[in-house]
C-alpha cells in the first residue's frame, strides 16, 4: 500500500491509497520464467499485456514477451516480474491479475479481470 499523506488547515491527515495495477500469480510467474529460459530471453525481457478488438465478446487478452519500452507505455511490477501495457490497455486492465493453469479444466495463462462484465464461454474473450 502507498501511503498518502494531505494536508488540512494547518493538521496533518493521513491517508493510505490502494496501489492499482495489473499482478501476476507466483504460479504464471514460475510458468512465464521458464518460458523466458525456454526461449533464451534473458533478463531484459519483460511481460506485455495488451487489448485488442476482437473475439465472440469484443474484446481480447494479448501477451508477448518484449525487451523494449514504448512512449506511453505503463510499467508495473509485482512479485520481481516486469509487467508492461500501452495507455489504451490499462484502461481494461487495472486490478487484473495474470494466473497460470495446468489442471484438468485447461492449461495455459489466463486473466482475472475484475472489470470484465462478461466473458465468451472458451475465456478468450470479454467485454466491459
Amino acid at each position: 500500500m502507498e501511503s498518502v499523506t494531505l494536508h488540512n488547515n494547518g493538521g496533518i491527515m493521513e491517508a493510505t491509497a490502494m496501489m492499482s495495477g495489473i499482478y501476476i500469480s507466483e504460479k504464471a510467474k514460475t510458468r512465464v520464467e521458464s518460458l523466458l529460459a525456454e526461449e533464451g530471453k534473458g533478463e531484459d525481457y519483460f511481460v506485455r499485456v495488451s487489448v485488442v478488438s476482437g473475439g465472440c465478446s469484443g474484446l481480447t487478452y494479448k501477451m508477448d514477451f518484449d525487451n523494449e519500452i514504448k512512449a506511453g507505455d505503463q510499467v508495473f511490477e509485482d512479485k520481481g516480474m516486469k509487467l508492461v501495457t500501452d495507455r489504451k490497455s490499462i484502461l481494461y486492465l487495472f486490478n487484473t491479475t495474470l494466473e497460470f493453469s495446468d489442471g484438468l479444466d485447461g492449461k495455459g495463462f489466463h486473466f482475472m479481470n475484475p472489470n470484465a462484465s462478461r466473458t465468451c464461454a472458451c475465456g478468450e474473450s470479454f467485454s466491459v
